[in-house]
């Protein structure tokens, strides 16, 4: 009767408004009302610039001041650096400084000082003495790392004024030399293995560790597969001692878990924390993974690269990626 007193025309239109109308409301599935981050898509067409902070799981850029409440709810926290990167440096003492801030103590732990090292930093660091020759000396700066000490310097000075705890990461370098020489089966025969404490300890060959090292050992090294191969097993001794001093530290700050809130900042190379590999997962072994543990790895960037950043949010190199301008040339030739 209705469809009677309208004419065609006028019908017509009316269906195809509701037709619109009805295509333009969005539909949802049961479960889409709430946001799933797992799902979401990196953002690759983003402007990026330095002192951003990404979250390589969204391609979100996060505040400093929401990322950091995250990062306090760790037990470790690892940033990985572009060696004697001073933009680096500051990027670390921006997060010591806040952790400080709201009370908490964090125990720094340093790549660059080797175990053998640690008698001298543990004096320098609770007197107020400046850096001598001697010092350099009793810390066997050159023979563990080398470069300026003055490039890191600012992270120990942090720590001797608010009297914080520094830890040597590397087991010393005479070790690591040894096994590059002569491969592991042999250099742990040798009595520095049982003078250091690592007789007993497993080195894990992990596949998808073994397969990220050795292939930027074949496409940044020349030398023969015996050579790859040492140097493989000394990445894994030292990435395995990394993991030890760290767990050593977190089950004394579990012995006393006196106030304030104790965590530790773990400050390696980027290669030490890339894909949750080197170091992190032989944390979570040895700690029956009874731990919490987020990866920050810091990259100098300008806009030669872009494609860099792409493929380390693509297949994400860390938890967070942090920007921060570009450093001094470093003589090293980046591995690609």
């Amino acid at each position: 009767m209705i469809a009677r007193l309208i004419s065609l025309p006028v019908l017509h239109a009316w269906l195809t408004t509701l037709l619109v109308v009805l295509l333009s409301i969005p539909i949802y599935s049961n479960d889409s009302w709430a946001e799933d981050e797992t799902s979401l898509a990196v953002n690759l067409d983003v402007d990026w610039q330095p002192w951003q902070i990404l979250e390589t799981r969204t391609g979100r850029t996060l505040l400093f001041a929401e990322w950091l409440k995250t990062l306090e709810q760790q037990d470790i926290i690892y940033l990985g650096e572009e060696h004697h990167n001073s933009f680096h440096i500051e990027a670390a003492l921006k997060v010591l400084d806040q952790l400080v801030t709201d009370g908490i103590e964090p125990t720094i732990g340093l790549e660059m000082f080797g175990w053998d090292g640690q008698p001298a930093l543990d004096e320098y660091v609770a007197e107020s003495k400046p850096v001598t020759d001697e010092f350099l000396e009793q810390v066997r700066w050159k023979q563990n790392w080398g470069g300026a000490f003055e490039d890191y310097g600012p992270l120990v000075a942090f720590a001797r004024d608010h009297h914080l705890s520094v830890r040597a990461m590397n087991p010393p370098k005479p070790l690591i030399r040894r096994v590059v020489q002569v491969g592991l089966e042999q250099a742990r025969q040798q009595p520095e293995w049982t003078s250091w404490g690592i007789l007993q300890d497993e080195i894990i060959d992990d596949p998808a560790y073994r397969d990220r090292i050795v292939d930027q050992l074949t496409r940044c090294h020349g030398g023969t597969e015996d050579h790859y191969r040492t140097m493989y097993e000394a990445s894994m001794v030292r990435d395995e001692g990394m993991a030890k001093t760290l767990v050593t530290r977190q089950k004394e700050l579990r012995r006393d878990p006196s106030e304030p809130r104790r965590i530790i900042v773990s400050y390696t190379g980027g290669g030490h924390i890339q894909y949750n590999l080197p170091v992190p997962k032989r944390v979570a072994r040895r700690m029956g993974e009874d731990i919490k543990q987020t990866t920050v790895y810091l990259m100098s960037f300008d806009t030669t690269k872009v494609n860099d950043l792409r493929s380390h949010l693509e297949d994400p190199i860390a938890d967070y990626v942090w920007l921060t301008p570009v450093g001094k040339a470093n003589p090293a030739k980046p591995c690609r």
